[in-house]
C-alpha cells in the first residue's frame, strides 16, 4: 500500500467493522470488558512463595506457573521487568526461588544459567528491599538485612513526618500488613525445606547487607545512617505499644478488606494480609481469611499448560476505554443509537460509581463528596481519578438518559481532588511528601502518589467535554501545570502508560478539548516531536527502557497501541490530513488480522517507572479501533479536530 495514496474507504470501513466485532466479542453478558493484565514474573513467583509460606501447596497450578516462569527467562539467564528487557536481579531471585519451590532441580540447565546470571550480578545479597522482606520471612536471610520498619509508626500523630496518610494508597495497603509481619517476624512453613544458599557468594548469614540510598541525595545517606542508629533501640519499645499498633493495623485491614476483590484490589496487599492473618493465628476457617484467599486466587489466569498471577484486575478501565472505541464507530448519537453494547456497558459502569464511602483520600479533601470509580470491580476506599475521568467522558458521550447525576458527581469529585500544584494524582491529592523518598524502605521509587501529566490531562479532558471552558480556574491551573511539565523536546512524560507518546497524546487531547490554540508554539513543538518519532513502516513504538534517561528514545518495535496514541495526538492537534497520520492509519490497517485484530506482545504500560511494568491485553484492541474510527470520522468532516476528550 503506497504511503501517499489515500486509503480506500472500503478497506478502512471493513477494518473498523471487523475490529469492532472482535472487541464486542470480548464483552461479557452484563456489558463490561475485563482483559488480562500481565506484569513481570515477580507476582507469579510470589504466588508460589505464598503457597509454600502457608503450606497450601497446589502442585497442579504451580507446575503451570513454573512453565510460565521458564518461558519468560531471558537469554541473559535472568528475568527482566518487561519483554526483552535487561535482567532484573530481584525478579530473577524470586523466579529462581519459585521454580525451586515448584520442584525444579537446581542443576537443570535453565537453573544453572539463572544462578550464574544472579551471581555475576553480585548475588542475592543485592536484592531490593521488598525482596529482602520476602527472603527474611522464609529464613533465607537475617532480618538485619531489612530496613527498620516498625509497626508503632501507625500510632504516630498525623503531624508526624512519617505517617500512613502521607504515602500512596498502594504503599499504605501493602505496608500495613507487612508491618505486622516485621513486628512478629514469623517464619514460612516451607514444608519441603527449600533454600537458595547457592545464590550467595558466601553464607547468607555471613554476608554484609548494605542499605542503599535510594535517591543519591544527602538526605538519603542521612536516613541510611539513622536506620543503623535506630536498630539498637528497637528492643526498648514497649510491647504494649506494639500490641496497640498491631490492633490498629488489623482494624485498618478489616475495614478495607473489600470482599473477594481484596485489600486495595492489588496482589501484594492481599498476600501480605493473608500472611499477617496466619502469623496472628487467625483461623483459616475465618470468613475474612477465606475471602482474602479467594481474592488472590481470582487473579490467576490458567490455560492448559501455563498460568500466571495478575497484579490486579482492570475491568472499569477496560470497560471505559472499550466504550470510547465503540462510541467512536458511530457518527450519530440518538437514544440507544449505539445499540445494546453501549447501553449495557454504561449501565454497568453507572452502578459501580462510589457515592457513599469516603475513602482514604478524604484526609486531604474532607469537604468533597465521593463520586469516583475504582480501577477494579470494587475498591471503594480507593477510587481512581483517571478511571473516573474516562468513565465520565464515556457516560457523557453516550447521551443516554439517566447518567446526569453520575456525571455531575464525578466532576464534583475530580474538581475537589485537584492538587495545589494544579495537577491531579491517581488516588490522592497533595501526596507530595518527597522527604519520604529518601528512606531506605523507598528503594522502589514509588512511595508517593504525586500529580502526573497524563492523569491531569484526562481530568481536563473530562471537564472540558462536559462544558467547563479553559477560563474555569480548575482548568486554567491544570493547563499551567501541564505547560510547566513539558519536556525540552516538546513531549510529555507518561506516568501510567509507556511513555512519552502516551503522555503527549493525553496532553494534546486535553488541550484540544479545552479550546487551547492548537497552533501555539508549545503545542506545535509537541506535534513536531510526535512526527519525528514515526518509524519507517508508519507505526510508532517506545520501549519500557525509556524510563531510564540513558535509554530515552529506544524503540524495539512499533506497537498498535502506541501507534494509536500518536495518531490520536496528531488528530487532536488538527493534523488529520498530514501524511504522517495517513501512514499511521495504513500501518494499523496493514497489520490487522481478521481472526484477532492486532498482535501486541511488548509491555505497554507502567506501574512504577524502572521497577514495575504492565501489559494491558486490551490495549491492542480498543486503542487502534478508536484511532481508526476517529480518522474516518474526521476526514469526512468539515471540523478536523475531535469534539471529545479522549
Amino acid at each position: 500500500m503506497d504511503s501517499t495514496t489515500p486509503i480506500s474507504e472500503e478497506i478502512l470501513d471493513e477494518t473498523i467493522l471487523k475490529a469492532s466485532s472482535i472487541l464486542k466479542s470480548h464483552q461479557t453478558d452484563d456489558g463490561h470488558w475485563a482483559f488480562e493484565l500481565e506484569a513481570d514474573v515477580c507476582i507469579s513467583a510470589e504466588y508460589i512463595m505464598l503457597n509454600h509460606y502457608l503450606d497450601e501447596i497446589d502442585d497442579d497450578v504451580e507446575s503451570k506457573i513454573a512453565n510460565y516462569l521458564r518461558a519468560k527467562q531471558g537469554d541473559h539467564g535472568g528475568w527482566p521487568l518487561f519483554l526483552d528487557g535487561n535482567m532484573d536481579l530481584s525478579s530473577s531471585v524470586k523466579a529462581y526461588y519459585a521454580l525451586k519451590l515448584a520442584g525444579d532441580n537446581e542443576n537443570a540447565p535453565h537453573m544453572v544459567h539463572a544462578r550464574k546470571a544472579i551471581l555475576d550480578a553480585g548475588g542475592a545479597v543485592n536484592v531490593n528491599v521488598f525482596t529482602r522482606f520476602s527472603l527474611a520471612l522464609f529464613g533465607q536471610i537475617p532480618w538485619k538485612a531489612t530496613p527498620v520498619a516498625r509497626i508503632e509508626i501507625l500510632s504516630a500523630p498525623e503531624w508526624f513526618p512519617l505517617h500512613i496518610t502521607k504515602v500512596s494508597y498502594w504503599t499504605r495497603t501493602v505496608t500495613v500488613p507487612l508491618l505486622i509481619l516485621t513486628a512478629l517476624r514469623p517464619k514460612a512453613r516451607n514444608s519441603r525445606g527449600i533454600n537458595i544458599d547457592e545464590l550467595f557468594h558466601k553464607s547468607p548469614w555471613e554476608e554484609k547487607y548494605k542499605l542503599e540510598n535510594p535517591t543519591s541525595h544527602w538526605l538519603g545517606s542521612l536516613m541510611v545512617t539513622l536506620d543503623r542508629i535506630a536498630r539498637p533501640f528497637e528492643s526498648l519499645i514497649p510491647s504494649s505499644l506494639t500490641k496497640k499498633s498491631i490492633d490498629r493495623a488489623l482494624k485498618f485491614i478489616f475495614e478495607r478488606l473489600n470482599g473477594e476483590d481484596g485489600l486495595g484490589g492489588i496482589y501484594p496487599a492481599m498476600a501480605n494480609s493473608l500472611m499477617a492473618f496466619d502469623a496472628l493465628g487467625i483461623s483459616r476457617d475465618d470468613s475474612r481469611v477465606q475471602l482474602t484467599r479467594k481474592a488472590i486466587d481470582n487473579l490467576l489466569v490458567i490455560d492448559n499448560d501455563s498460568a500466571y498471577c495478575q497484579p490486579c484486575l482492570s475491568p472499569v478501565w477496560d470497560t471505559g476505554l472499550a466504550a470510547h472505541a465503540i462510541l467512536e464507530t458511530s457518527d450519530s448519537v440518538p437514544e440507544n443509537g449505539y445499540g445494546e453494547s453501549i447501553r449495557k456497558s454504561c449501565e454497568w459502569l453507572k452502578d459501580l460509581q462510589i457515592k457513599d464511602i469516603y475513602g482514604d483520600w478524604i484526609s486531604k479533601r474532607p469537604g468533597v463528596r465521593p463520586g469516583g470509580w475504582a480501577f477494579q470491580y470494587r475498591n471503594d476506599y480507593y477510587p481512581d481519578v483517571d478511571d473516573t475521568a474516562v468513565v465520565g467522558m464515556a457516560l457523557h458521550r453516550s447521551q443516554l438518559s439517566g447518567h446526569e447525576d453520575s456525571i455531575n458527581r464525578a466532576a464534583e469529585w475530580i474538581i475537589g481532588m485537584q492538587s495545589t500544584s494544579g495537577g491531579w494524582a491517581a488516588f490522592d491529592a497533595d501526596n507530595e511528601h518527597y522527604i519520604l523518598d529518601h528512606m531506605p524502605f523507598a528503594d522502589h521509587g514509588a512511595l508517593l502518589d504525586p500529580p502526573s501529566v497524563d492523569v491531569t490531562a484526562r481530568c481536563i479532558s473530562f471537564l472540558a467535554q462536559i462544558g467547563y471552558d479553559r477560563h474555569y480556574p480548575t482548568i486554567t491551573k491544570g493547563i499551567e501545570y501541564i505547560k510547566r511539565e513539558q519536556e525540552s523536546d516538546g513531549s510529555w512524560f507518561g506516568r501510567w502508560g509507556t511513555n512519552y507518546i502516551y503522555g503527549t497524546w493525553s496532553v494534546l487531547s486535553a488541550l484540544n478539548a479545552a479550546g487551547e490554540d492548537m497552533d501555539a508554539p508549545y503545542i506545535k513543538k509537541a506535534v513536531h516531536w510526535l512526527k519525528s518519532c514515526q518509524l519507517s513502516d508508519g507505526g510508532w513504538g517506545e520501549d519500557c527502557a525509556t524510563y531510564w534517561d540513558e535509554s530515552r528514545g529506544r524503540v524495539k518495535a512499533p506497537l498498535p497501541s502506541q501507534t494509536a496514541w500518536a495518531l490520536l495526538g496528531l488528530m487532536a492537534a488538527g493534523e488529520v490530513d498530514d501524511p504522517s497520520a495517513l501512514r499511521g492509519v495504513k500501518y494499523l490497517v496493514e497489520n490487522f488480522e481478521d481472526d484477532d485484530a492486532w498482535e501486541e506482545n511488548y509491555f505497554n504500560a507502567v506501574g512504577f517507572p524502572r521497577v514495575f511494568y504492565l501489559r494491558y491485553h486490551g490495549y491492542r484492541l480498543y486503542f487502534p479501533l478508536l484511532a481508526l474510527a476517529r480518522y474516518r470520522n474526521l476526514i469526512d468532516s468539515n471540523d478536523k479536530r475531535p469534539k471529545f476528550g479522549m
